[in-house]
């Protein structure tokens, strides 16, 4: 197990998490890095933020991942993202409420 703690130090980015670089060229400030868990990648709205990232960078793209929306939407993203995952974990209760909070979920207004 130690091995592999100090290969991690030699990273910046946790182990199942992903750096990704966020904005929009001409927004002051530039890009913002965040890290993300790889479970984000899996997420239907991620993986059209993903989609749209490759339309815009290819897929050449070396260091992190760029995403082509700005850090407001982003930061919107995650938290509609985190919003959803605590739903699912806390399953324990008797009645689930499935996906009452999604209609909305397809007019996501990126970039």
């Amino acid at each position: 197990m130690s091995k592999y703690m100090q290969e991690d130090k030699k990273m910046k980015v946790k182990k199942g998490w992903l750096a990704v670089r966020v904005g929009l060229e001409d927004e002051d400030g530039g890009f913002q890095r965040f890290a993300i868990p790889i479970s984000y990648l899996y997420h239907p709205l991620f993986q059209r933020l993903l989609e749209k990232a490759h339309e815009v960078y290819g897929y050449h793209t070396t260091g992190p991942l760029r995403l082509p929306c700005s850090v407001d939407d982003f930061l919107h993203l995650r938290w509609r993202i985190e919003r959803e995952s605590n739903h699912h974990h806390s399953s324990g209760s008797s009645h689930h409420h499935h996906h009452h909070h999604l209609p909305n979920a397809l007019s996501f207004h990126t970039c």
